[in-house]
C-alpha cells in the first residue's frame, strides 16, 4: 500500500480509479485445462498452494510432514465440504493458456465402488464448468471409472470442449521407450485401454507379448484375435524377457523374480517402487516440454521438473493441431500421427535407462 504517498501528499490521483479498473477485469479463459487429483493427504503440500519448496521437487514422501497432521486432517474435513475443483497451476505455451486443476479427492478413493457416483459427478461439474468458460480442450486422463470419458460425451451430446484421455500419446511414448532391439515383451497388470493398444501395437511390429496369467492372456487373445500374428504367448518364466511393461498392481514377488538388468516400463499413472538396485526404472509415461512453456515452476507429482506426463501433453497438443473429435472411450487415435505432432511441437522423449550387457 502507498501510504508514504497519502502521508506526503505524493499519491497518484489515478491510483483508486486504477484499482477499481483492475477489480472489473474478466478472469482469464483457459485453453485448456488439464484435471488432476491429489494422491495421498500430504500431496497439497506438494503443490503450489502448499510450500513452494516442496513443488519445486519430485513427490517423496517425507517424515517431517507427519508433523504437519492437525493441518492435514482439516483439509481432508475441509475436501469432503468442498466438493469442487480448485486451479492448482496456470502456465502459457504460445498463444496457448494453460490450467491444471484439482478433484478434492485421493487416489484410494477412485477404488471404492461407493465413491463412484460422488467422483464422476465431480468430473462433469469440472466438464460442464470448462463448457461454460469456453475452454477449447479438457484432458482427463484415462480411468476405468468413466469409460475414459465416454460417459460424459453421450450425457451431453453438444459438448464444445474436446475431452481428451490421453491414451494415444502414452502407447506412443512407450512404444518409443522401449530399446530397439527388443524383440519380447512382458505385460504384466491391469489390463486397461492402454495395455490392449500396447500389446497390439507390438504383435503389429513383429515383437513377442509374453504374459504370466491365463486370465490376461484370455483377456488379450479375445481382444487382439487374429490382430496378434501369432505373437501373444502364454509362459510362467519370469525371466525369460529383459523388458517388463507393467502396471501399477504389479507385485514386490513379481518384482524380485525378474532377472538381472531387466528393465521396467510402467504404462499406468503411478510409479513402481524401485526394489531392485540391478534393474532398471523407467519414470510413467512422459516427455521433456519445450523452453517456450512458461511459468513451470512446480514438479508434475514424482516428474522431475519440466517433465510432463502423458496424459497432460494430449490435451495441449489436441489444441495446438486443432483437433475436432473426442478422444474418449474405447477408441485410439492414430498413434503415429500423435507422436509426430508432438515432436513437432517440441515435446522429446525421456532418455531410456541404458541396460547392462548380459
Amino acid at each position: 500500500m502507498p501510504i508514504y504517498d497519502y502521508i506526503y501528499g505524493t499519491v497518484d490521483k489515478s491510483l483508486d480509479t486504477l484499482y477499481e479498473i483492475s477489480l472489473q477485469r474478466k478472469e482469464e479463459t483457459p485453453n485448456v485445462v488439464h484435471l488432476m487429483h491429489l494422491t495421498t493427504p500430504e500431496s497439497i503440500y506438494h503443490l503450489r498452494v502448499g510450500f513452494a519448496y516442496l513443488a519445486s521437487k519430485p513427490y517423496s514422501s517425507a517424515w517431517y510432514l507427519w508433523l504437519l497432521w492437525p493441518v492435514t486432517l482439516w483439509f481432508m474435513m475441509l475436501t469432503r465440504i468442498y466438493r469442487r475443483t480448485f486451479v492448482v497451476e496456470r502456465n502459457r505455451f504460445h498463444q496457448l493458456r494453460l490450467q491444471t486443476w484439482a478433484i478434492p479427492n485421493f487416489r484410494e478413493q477412485y477404488h471404492l465402488k461407493w465413491q463412484k457416483e460422488s467422483i464422476n459427478n465431480m468430473i462433469e461439474e469440472a466438464v460442464l464448468e470448462a463448457e461454460e468458460k469456453g475452454t477449447s480442450v479438457l484432458s482427463l486422463g484415462g480411468k476405468e471409472l468413466n469409460r475414459y470419458g465416454e460417459v460424459y460425451v453421450k450425457k451431453h451430446p453438444q459438448l464444445k470442449v474436446k475431452l481428451v484421455d490421453g491414451s494415444s500419446l502414452v502407447v506412443a511414448v512407450l512404444l518409443n521407450s522401449i530399446p530397439k532391439e527388443t524383440t519380447q515383451v512382458l505385460l504384466r497388470g491391469n489390463l486397461t485401454k492402454v495395455a490392449f493398444a500396447v500389446a497390439f501395437s507390438l504383435c503389429q511390429k513383429g515383437i513377442q507379448v509374453t504374459v504370466l496369467r491365463e486370465d490376461e492372456y484370455e483377456k488379450l487373445d479375445k481382444s487382439l484375435g487374429t490382430k496378434s500374428e501369432g505373437k501373444l504367448v502364454i509362459s510362467k518364466s519370469y525371466s525369460s524377457c529383459k523388458v517388463w511393461l507393467v502396471g501399477h498392481d504389479l507385485t514386490e514377488e513379481e518384482q524380485r523374480k525378474a532377472n538381472k538388468g531387466t528393465l521396467f516400463i510402467p504404462f499406468s499413472q503411478f510409479p513402481l517402487k524401485n526394489l531392485r538396485k540391478d534393474c532398471f526404472y523407467h519414470t510413467t509415461p512422459a516427455m521433456q516440454t519445450p523452453k517456450a512453456l512458461e511459468n513451470v515452476d512446480s514438479c508434475e507429482n514424482w516428474l522431475p521438473r519440466r517433465v510432463m506426463s502423458a496424459w497432460r501433453i494430449a490435451g495441449i497438443l489436441h489444441a495446438l493441431e486443432g483437433w475436432e473429435e473426442h478422444e474418449c472411450g474405447y477408441t485410439i487415435s492414430n498413434i503415429d500421427k500423435v507422436w509426430e505432432a508432438c515432436l513437432k511441437h517440441g515435446f522429446q522423449p525421456l532418455t531410456v535407462p541404458t541396460q547392462p550387457k548380459s
